[in-house]
């Protein structure tokens, strides 16, 4: 019998899902890009990643809003270009829903160490895997409801360190050594700034995984078109004004290669022992917690999608009583809790492990745009009278602009990241290997699927 998940979700959910997922981002992960461009650069690079998420998010609802199934750009790709499509899809999107949560993990504990310095972070890390893993495996309802909470909680977080920081705000100090991050390349700009590509995609990255929850929207085809875009608007605001008050409140070269640059920046404004400070880091949680908890969600509906069609072992779409797909949800965390006890085993051209996980993830994300701006003038032109609720504005422009971009993003990743693309691309083929050898896998998952369909 084909496993189904239930439609309990209304479009203030898929909206907290949609920028829940996302959040974190705004709270650490970006400054490591000041490190590689120096803050004038890395706007420049914001400005360039902010265009293409906004033109792929409009792009992408339209696939989103035809084809609400729980594998978001898996079942896109496979409509699109059959199996092998969506197999590069499903894996490129499942690698960057695995590889993300270990890195919000790591800042979840560093966070909690600024108010408890003998707390280990990994360990504080995987406490925040067991607890959240635990609440999406208890239903989908409860699951968002906490993401909705949280979300808004973590919105007005942003919007109280923005005002807390403003009075003393220099854009002085914003501009300062601006171009400094050039110098690790020889002082060439355009190389800096395609350099720090992958942090600034971390201000936006995980907001398609909304897609996976499609199937358990009540309404999808009003009710996704509503949240990604409200979605995405939120986000870009959000963005630019915490890297430019942040940036102006002190030397912003101290906050580069950290993963709590707010709670230090607004040290430099407000000391060390204001309660705008404690404030700042409890509620600062939020954020990470309510992407941390969305990107569970969203990675165990890919293992569930893939699974389901046959591309995954087939007791990975079980459901468990409360009707969530509970040995998805504990195979991705059982991966994050291998990478954080990584950190300092493995080397990766350098990099700390939060850097290391947000490159892995940001590959992943890559390739899966790629696939789905493909895929939207595949379907375009394959299947014309395909029932679209929202069509992508400004079509064939708009996504043309976000494939361009998501081309160039990738061709930069590799050539910045080479060990990281070496393992990317070996992860790929494994899971490409695997498919060869489970056809009669596949074939079995869709015979269900079609005898599901015809009950």
């Amino acid at each position: 019998m084909t496993e189904k998940l239930k439609p309990t979700l209304g479009t203030i959910h898929l909206w907290a899902i949609a920028v829940g997922l996302v959040i974190s981002g705004e709270y650490f992960g970006w400054s490591y890009g000041w490190g590689v461009a120096g803050t004038l650069g890395f706007l420049i690079t914001t400005a360039i990643v902010a265009t293409m998420y906004t033109c792929f998010i409009f792009s992408f609802t339209e696939l989103t809003a035809a084809i609400p199934q729980a594998g978001g750009p898996f079942a896109y790709s496979r409509r699109a270009f059959g199996d092998t499509g969506g197999l590069i899809a499903g894996l490129a999107t499942l690698i960057e829903f695995v590889f993300a949560p270990p890195a919000i993990a790591m800042a979840i504990g560093a966070y909690l160490n600024v108010q408890y310095p003998n707390l280990d972070p990994k360990l504080a890390a995987v406490g925040a895997y067991v607890v959240f893993m635990a609440l999406n495996c208890l239903g989908v309802k409860l699951a968002a409801t906490f993401e909705l909470c949280v979300t808004v909680l973590a919105v007005i977080e942003l919007l109280i360190f923005m005002g807390v920081v403003a009075p003393d705000f220099s854009m002085a100090n914003f501009t300062a050594k601006g171009w400094a991050g050039f110098d690790h390349f020889g002082g060439a700009a355009i190389t800096g700034i395609f350099a720090a590509i992958p942090f600034a995609i971390w201000f936006f990255l995980a907001i398609e995984g909304a897609a996976m929850a499609a199937e358990e929207a009540k309404n999808p085809k009003r009710t996704i078109p509503v949240a990604y875009i409200t979605g995405i608007l939120t986000l870009v605001v959000l963005a630019i004004g915490v890297m430019i008050f942040a940036g102006g409140a002190g030397d912003w070269q101290a906050l580069s290669g950290i993963n709590d640059p707010l709670p230090q920046a607004m040290k430099m404004v407000v000391g060390d022992n204001s309660r705008w400070l404690h404030m700042l880091v409890w509620i600062g949680l939020f954020g990470l917690i309510a992407s941390f908890h969305g990107i569970i969600l969203g990675y165990s509906r890919q293992f569930f999608a893939l699974s389901r069609a046959g591309y995954l072992p087939a007791g990975l779409s079980k459901l468990s009583a409360f009707k969530t797909p509970h040995r998805a949800i504990f195979t991705g965390g059982v991966i994050g809790i291998i990478a954080i006890f990584s950190d300092g085993v493995i080397n990766l051209q350098g990099m700390s492990l939060t850097a290391a996980m947000i490159t892995m993830a940001v590959f992943g994300a890559i390739v899966m745009y790629i696939m789905s701006m493909l895929s939207l003038f595949k379907l375009r032109r394959s299947e014309p009278n395909m029932k679209r609720s929202y069509l992508a504005p400004g079509y064939p422009v708009v996504p043309a602009i976000a494939l361009a971009l998501s081309v160039v993003c990738l061709i930069a990743m590799v050539w910045f990241n080479p060990i990281i693309a070496i393992i990317f691309a070996a992860m790929m083929a494994v899971g490409y290997g695997y498919f060869l050898t489970t056809h009669a896998q596949r074939k079995d998952a869709a015979d269900a699927e079609l005898a599901a369909a015809n009950q």
